[in-house]
């Protein structure tokens, strides 16, 4: 069996160690266009802040891992094009442009995402930088060691954990952001407001409900932001405002979302037979709402880079779906959201309701103790969980991975009210802060 991959950060490597493991008798050949493989986007922010100073320690897999385990491994190759129906990848060397073929019983489909680049006027001045591989982040620090001003440009959460490192790297940083709330999609502005408090106290320029219109430049390097609202200078800009699907190979040859994302089933199948897909290329189910969804997260991407493998020859393993969830630390905060907030629900039209629970998250005779806000978003009628949010300087985010099996099994806030918690005094309550909330509705 020729198996063909495409693509090799966190699907693509791990589809490629566990087929490697499955099916050692297949001939597993991996195109990737860069030098490396699964590298952490996730850590950028911690290597731009001086956080993680070996950047080696943000891969998890190597060439030579893969070359180890059989796979031939092309590094550095580039893939042209992609006959489906006949089975065939043209390819070419990137380093002596060499052009080939070659063909495929199957195809696995880990082309990942790249930056959403606006097409906006000034966009081609130097100084402008993506955050997505290794290379950006190099560049990064390089491009930012002179740097006094600096501006990123949307304020997700890569946008949000660069400002702080920019700014803990002791830059004049400002964030700007069309909308008129940071980490709008993941949080409620409960949560929200109090992020922003953080970056206004450390200092940060929040520009938030702007929209970029053009870039100025100094002997071809940035210099200005222009927005519908002001001018801010710049030594160096982030772009950060979202992801797209890198699938240009396979348009109109398999089904994809409007956007490029390619749907695949609950066995991570495409449209066409012995055509299979995982990571930020793909569409997800979302469980919160039964639909598939763009949501490029590292955690969707090695799950469903792992249920290729073992779904490639036979279906044995379902996908689960997905709650979307997610977490960060901005400054002493530690931070976490899963599955729909208050306002996504709104937006969806539908009929939800939610409770907040503030308390000290353990009893106020230990020494010390923090507040704890917790949010939780359920259905009106049916009173199953649809979201939730916690907050607190105690790293308490463990609780929305609870919650997010809570989501994923349709369970309800009256089960939630009575499930089984453990009670020590050093951690929590007699009830726990996730009794607590259930048991508010009645």
């Amino acid at each position: 069996m020729k198996i063909a991959v495409i693509g090799c950060t966190h699907a693509g490597t791990a589809s490629i160690i566990n087929c490697a493991k499955l099916y050692p008798d297949s001939k597993i050949t991996v195109y990737e266009k860069n030098d490396n493989i699964s590298f952490l986007s996730c850590g950028i922010a911690l290597y731009v802040g001086g956080v993680i100073e070996d950047p080696k320690g943000l891969f998890y897999s190597s060439p030579e891992e893969l070359t180890n385990l059989g796979v031939v491994t092309k590094m550095s190759h580039e893939v042209l094009d992609v006959d489906i129906k006949n089975k065939k990848i043209n390819i070419i060397n990137l380093k002596t442009n060499e052009k080939f073929e070659d063909d495929f019983d199957k195809l696995i489909i880990t082309t990942g995402s790249w930056p959403i680049i606006p097409n906006i006027n000034g966009i081609e001045l130097d100084n402008i930088l993506l955050s997505k591989n290794f290379y950006h982040s190099k560049s990064m620090i390089e491009k930012s060691k002179d740097a006094k001003n600096v501006v990123v440009i949307g304020a997700g959460y890569i946008g949000v954990e660069l400002v702080e490192a920019f700014q803990q790297n002791g830059k004049n940083v400002t964030l700007i952001d069309a909308q008129d709330r940071i980490l709008s999609k993941y949080l409620d502005e409960e949560y929200t407001s109090k992020a922003e408090e953080e970056f206004i106290k450390h200092s940060v320029n929040l520009e938030l409900g702007q929209v970029v219109q053009s870039f100025k430049g100094k002997e071809g390097k940035v210099s200005k932001v222009i927005t519908d609202k002001g001018e801010y200078d710049a030594d160096i800009v982030v772009m950060c405002v979202g992801f797209k699907p890198n699938t240009n190979l396979f348009k109109n040859q398999i089904e994809m979302l409007e956007n490029g994302a390619i749907i695949v089933d609950e066995y991570m199948k495409t449209s066409e037979k012995d055509i299979y897909a995982a990571g930020d290329c793909c569409a997800v189910i979302y469980n919160p709402t039964g639909t598939h969804e763009y949501i490029p997260l590292a955690t969707n991407a090695v799950r469903m880079g792992t249920l290729v493998a073992r779904n490639l020859l036979k279906s044995t393993t379902r996908y689960m779906g997905t709650q979307g969830t997610s977490g960060i630390k901005i400054y002493d905060y530690n931070i976490a959201s899963t599955g729909l907030t208050y306002t996504n629900a709104k937006e969806r039209k539908i009929d939800s309701d939610y409770v907040i629970v503030e308390d000290n998250y353990r009893p106020e005779f230990m020494p010390t103790y923090e507040k704890v806000k917790l949010k939780v978003v359920y259905d009106k009628t049916s009173h199953i969980i649809l979201g939730a949010q916690i907050m607190s300087k105690v790293d308490l985010t463990q609780s929305i991975n609870t919650m997010s099996v809570f989501i994923q099994n349709k369970m309800t806030m009256d089960e939630l009210a009575f499930t089984d918690f453990f009670f020590q005094p050093h951690f929590n309550k007699p009830w726990n802060i996730l009794n607590s909330a259930g048991l508010k509705v009645k």
